[in-house]
């Protein structure tokens, strides 16, 4: 399929799926022509790539944990032992901005709660 179709099946807009293929993370056939042509299993592959950085990945370590990943019912599956380390390094870096965004928002909140009643109401009214 040409880069149309696979933005259609996938979402994906041809200028991402083009840096996609930058970034090692796609590999289609390319005619002499330059055109592109892409497989029913790229599809799933542009869909795994968004699942990842939806996840907060980047994609150099994509590139890294693609090769190891698969896919069963719809969901990625870790294939290699050593993927499973990137993955929790990942997921520690994740739950460590968490942490620091909670403590983030509970300092607002403090400050928020120092404010004026006639304050917090000029804000309510001009917010509706």
């Amino acid at each position: 399929m040409r880069i149309g179709a696979l933005q259609r099946r996938t979402g994906v807009s041809p200028r991402l799926l083009r840096y996609y293929e930058e970034q090692g993370l796609l590999h289609p056939h390319r005619h002499p022509s330059g055109y592109r042509e892409y497989t029913e299993s790229d599809v799933d592959t542009v869909l795994n790539i968004r699942n990842l950085l939806a996840a907060g990945l980047s994609t150099t370590t994509i590139a890294d944990l693609l090769p190891c990943m698969s896919t069963g019912d719809g969901q990625l599956i870790a294939d290699c032992p050593e993927l499973l380390v990137d993955l929790y390094r990942e997921r520690d870096r994740i739950t460590a901005n968490i942490i620091d965004l909670e403590t983030a928002r509970r300092a607002l909140d403090t400050v928020i709660a120092t404010a004026p009643a006639e304050v917090v109401n000029a804000v309510e009214r001009s917010a509706t």
